[in-house]
C-alpha cells in the first residue's frame, strides 16, 4: 500500500494518489492531469478510480481531463447530478484497489453529496479516512453553501454536518490517520489548522466543533463568526458540477507575450491587469490601475476572490512565468486571460506605492493616519493594533465607501503579501495616501511601544 499527499499551497489544497498492487485511486485532483499520470506511470501503476468527495467550490478539478486520459471512472456520492458521466456511489459500497478496500461513507453537511472515504489495509483494519471539507485540522467544512436555488439553510445543513461526523466518522478507531482535502488559508472552513493531516484522537481532544455537547451546540459553533463565502465558490462549483475547457487548450490560447500595442489595445478595451511579480517589485513601479497579487502567495486564492472569472485579464509576470501564472488561474476557474507581458511597457502610465518598515510605524502614525488592517477575522481576533481599522481583504473591495481618500492609510496583514493587493486596491480606486507595511503583524508585534489589544476593545 501507497499513499501520497500532493499538496497544493497555493489553493491550500491536498489531493492523495493511493496505490496497490499496481493500482491507483486518485482523490480530489487539481486541474491539470500531469502529476498524476506521472507518478502512476514512475511507479507502474494504472488508474483505476478518481473519487471527487464533492462538487468543489474553491477550485476547479481535473476529474474529467483525468478520466478522459485514463479511462479511469469519476466516482461522485449518492445524489450528485453533473453534465457528463459519472458513477454515483451508494454509501458504505467498497471499492477493491489492489488489496485494499475504500468503502464510501456518504456524509452530507459541508454538501449533500459530500462523501468521505475510508481505506481498510489487507488485514481489513481502519487505516486512513479521506474526509474531503467534511473534518479539517481543527476545523469542519462550512454549513453554507446551499445556492441561491435551494430551500435547505445553513442550519439545516449544519446539521446534516453534524449527523455525518457523529455517525461516521468519530466513531472509528482513534489512530485512524485522516486526512482532509484542505489546510490553513482555504475559506472552505473558518479557521483550519496549519498541519495537512491528523488523527481522530487528535481531533476529538482539539477541534472546537467536535466538543459540542448537543447538535444545537454544534450548529451554533459552526455559524458563529463565519464569513460569506467568496462569490466565485458558487461558479466553480458549477464549473466541477457541468463540465470545463481542457487544461491543455487553455494554456495554450492564453500564454501568449503581447507585444507593447497589443496590450495597450486591451488595456483601452477594459481588461483588469493583474501584476504577479513581488511586492518588493511593484512598490517600485507598476501599471497604474493593476493589482498586485504575486505568485509567491496564495496567488490563485486571492484572485478568484478579488476579480470576477468572467474578467478579461491581461498578466504582468516576470520572465519564464506565464505558464506558471495562466495554470493557477485556470486552477480557479480563469479562462479569459487575454495574454502577457514580461516587462513595463513604455509610455503607460506608471505609479509606485510607498512602503515602509515596521519600525517606522510609530513615526508614521498621528492624528492624520490610520492603521488599516487586511488579515481575515480569525487572525484579528488573536490582537490587533489599538485604533485601527478593521477590514478583511476579502470584503475591502465592497466597503471602500466606508474609506476617506483623503486619509493617510498604514496597510498592515500578517506578513506583507495581502497588505501589498490591499495598496494596489486602493490605488486603483483613487485612493492617494496610501502606506504599505512590510513585515506585517509578525514584525509588528515585536515592537514593545506599540499597544496591542483584543478587538472588542478597539
Amino acid at each position: 500500500m501507497y499513499i501520497q499527499q500532493l499538496y497544493t499551497n497555493c489553493l491550500a489544497e491536498a489531493a492523495y494518489y493511493i496505490e496497490s498492487n499496481g493500482e491507483a485511486a486518485i482523490i480530489d485532483p487539481i486541474r491539470e492531469t500531469e502529476p498524476y499520470i506521472q507518478l502512476a506511470k514512475e511507479r507502474n501503476a494504472k488508474i483505476k478510480f478518481i473519487f471527487e468527495t464533492h462538487f468543489h467550490a474553491d477550485f476547479v478539478s481535473g476529474h474529467i481531463d483525468l478520466s478522459k486520459e485514463t479511462g479511469a471512472p469519476i466516482i461522485y456520492g449518492p445524489g450528485a447530478k453533473t453534465g457528463y458521466q459519472v458513477l454515483n456511489a451508494h454509501d458504505e459500497e467498497v471499492f477493491k484497489l489492489g488489496n485494499i478496500n475504500l468503502k464510501v461513507l456518504h456524509t452530507p453537511g459541508h454538501t449533500l453529496e459530500s462523501l468521505c472515504i475510508l481505506l481498510s489495509d489487507k488485514d481489513n483494519q481502519s487505516h486512513c479516512v479521506f474526509t474531503g471539507d467534511t473534518l479539517f485540522v481543527g476545523d469542519v467544512g462550512r454549513p453554507d453553501l446551499t445556492g441561491a436555488t435551494s430551500t435547505l439553510t445553513s442550519m439545516d445543513l449544519a446539521g446534516f454536518l453534524y449527523e455525518s461526523l457523529q455517525k461516521k466518522i468519530v466513531n472509528l478507531p482513534s489512530q485512524t490517520i485522516v486526512y482532509p482535502a484542505h489546510g490553513a488559508g482555504s475559506s472552505c472552513g473558518k479557521n483550519i489548522g496549519k498541519e495537512t493531516f491528523t488523527t481522530i484522537g487528535a481531533q476529538l481532544e482539539m477541534n472546537y466543533a467536535l466538543k459540542a455537547k448537543s447538535k444545537e451546540e454544534f450548529i451554533a459553533l459552526v455559524l458563529d463568526g463565519l464569513s460569506a463565502p467568496p462569490a466565485y465558490f458558487f461558479a466553480d462549483a458549477g464549473i466541477n458540477k457541468n463540465g470545463y475547457k481542457s487544461i491543455d487548450e487553455i494554456i495554450q490560447n492564453n500564454t501568449s507575450i503581447l507585444t507593447k500595442a497589443q496590450f495597450f489595445n486591451e488595456l483601452q478595451g477594459g481588461a483588469t491587469v493583474i501584476d504577479t511579480r513581488t511586492p518588493d517589485e511593484f512598490e517600485t513601479a507598476s501599471v497604474k490601475g493593476s493589482v498586485n497579487i504575486g505568485l509567491d502567495g496564495q496567488f490563485a486564492i486571492w484572485a478568484a476572490t478579488l476579480v470576477p472569472l468572467q474578467t478579461p485579464i491581461l498578466l504582468i509576470v516576470s520572465k519564464g512565468k506565464a505558464i506558471e501564472a495562466v495554470t493557477r488561474l485556470a486552477r480557479v476557474g480563469f479562462d479569459n486571460v487575454l495574454g502577457c507581458i514580461d516587462y513595463l511597457p513604455e509610455n503607460l502610465q506608471l505609479q509606485s506605492i510607498k512602503s515602509i518598515q515596521p519600525t517606522d510605524l510609530i513615526s508614521e502614525m498621528g492624528d492624520d493616519a490610520h492603521v488599516l488592517d487586511v488579515r481575515n477575522t480569525g487572525e484579528q481576533n488573536n490582537g490587533v493594533i489599538e485604533n485601527a481599522q478593521l477590514m478583511p481583504l476579502g470584503s475591502l473591495s465592497e466597503n471602500l465607501n466606508s474609506l476617506d481618500k483623503t486619509n493617510k492609510y498604514l496597510v498592515h496583514c500578517a506578513g506583507g503579501y495581502r497588505s501589498m493587493i490591499a495598496c494596489s486596491i486602493l490605488a486603483k480606486n483613487g485612493f492617494n495616501n496610501i502606506t504599505n507595511v512590510k513585515g506585517g503583524m509578525a514584525k509588528l508585534k515585536e515592537l514593545k511601544e506599540l499597544q496591542i489589544v483584543l478587538p472588542e476593545l478597539v
